[in-house]
């Protein structure tokens, strides 16, 4: 096959595979379509799409806001394993670390859906198995009755050591933050290790990786900000990037905002991360920080993609598009069934 050839032959085929794909998605008038639209006209319109099949299959068994919920997460998942079949050599092996977030994503909303009382099938609707824990395996654990049995279900997970330190306090206080905190921390540990492990590409993975630990600490620190939390900020910090958790606890005990932006484009790099760090000077809510700065990382990324046309860059964009795709038609799905304004339900899609 073409991908397992030696050269350059993979790196191109499947960098032009993956642009074939990215072409496919929604483009930003599709959604403000959408906004103006009522739930059955949305679920027609996506079945449309290239959601059709899944909405086809799906159709007999769930209908509304629960066959949205289903087909997209359906669809997302076999995207991401197709993305891996395509990825020859060292892609394949950073394609499938980063898809390994999954693994904890699913993880937490087992749990907090066991917590809260919900559904075995409510639950497993937005599950996404596109991680080293498949379909079959999340399954088994939904079926779990309490959130340590759920844990206790994981011990073959690479991640279980950090469940079982933590889960008798998540489940006494009702709160699953300082594990997810924690799993995290770990998650980027691992891709950093990773990107310095000598493979072919590996720097490039590292750009990344280091971008999207700057990204979140930002987000984490205008969101610390936000709530004026007086508490110890390190611990919520991902270490490995531009800035030490130590550096931005600094800057959560700094009194204007105007001295965090400059303390903050005076090192990060990246012209579009620092225009989007002036965006943030005037008092935007905590949903347009997160998303500005998310749109800012999908430019960058964007960026990186075109420098090096023929590495992990064009891979990572397009799963990072897919997925906020996917996450724009479930917010404004669940908004229009909740009946919010189209205004409220734009303030959380990444366009």
């Amino acid at each position: 096959m073409v991908q397992t050839s030696s050269g350059p032959g993979p790196y191109i085929y499947v960098s032009t595979r993956l642009r074939v794909r990215k072409a496919k998605l929604l483009a930003s008038e599709e959604y403000q379509r959408m906004l103006n639209m009522s739930l059955p006209e949305i679920i027609r319109l996506i079945g449309e799409t290239e959601y059709q099949k899944e909405v086809d299959e799906l159709g007999t068994s769930f209908e509304g806001i629960d066959l949205i919920e289903e087909a997209l997460s359906w669809n997302l998942a076999k995207e991401y394993q197709k993305v891996i079949e395509l990825a020859p050599g060292a892609l394949k092996e950073f394609t499938m670390a980063y898809l390994r977030r999954w693994d904890i994503y699913n993880v937490l909303t087992i749990l907090r859906g066991k917590m809260q009382g919900m559904k075995e099938g409510k639950i497993k609707e937005v599950l996404i198995p596109a991680g080293s824990l498949d379909r079959t395996t999340l399954d088994r654990i939904l079926k779990e009755e309490s959130c340590e049995r759920v844990a206790d279900s994981l011990k073959s997970w690479k991640m279980y050591p950090i469940i079982a330190a933590e889960i008798t306090e998540g489940c006494s206080v009702g709160s699953f933050s300082k594990l997810e905190n924690e799993l995290y921390k770990r998650l980027y540990a691992d891709l950093l290790q990773v990107g310095k492990e000598g493979l072919k590409g590996g720097d490039q993975f590292l750009k990344f990786v280091q971008l999207e630990i700057d990204v979140k600490n930002i987000k984490t620190l205008f969101r610390m900000r936000g709530d004026g939390s007086e508490e110890d900020a390190k611990k919520f910090f991902i270490p490995g990037a531009t800035f030490s958790p130590e550096e931005l606890q600094h800057m959560n005990q700094m009194a204007s905002r105007d001295e965090v932006i400059d303390t903050l484009s005076s090192k990060i790099k990246g012209k579009s991360i620092q225009v989007a760090l002036e965006e943030l000077r005037t008092e935007k809510s905590e949903q347009e920080v997160d998303a500005e700065l998310t749109r800012t990382q999908l430019e960058r990324m964007e960026q990186l993609s075109k420098i090096n046309p023929f590495s992990i860059h064009p891979i990572l964009v397009f799963l990072e598009k897919k997925k906020h795709e996917v996450f724009n038609l479930r917010a404004i799905a669940r908004g229009k069934e909740s009946r919010l304004s189209s205004e409220t339900i734009e303030k959380y899609l990444v366009i």
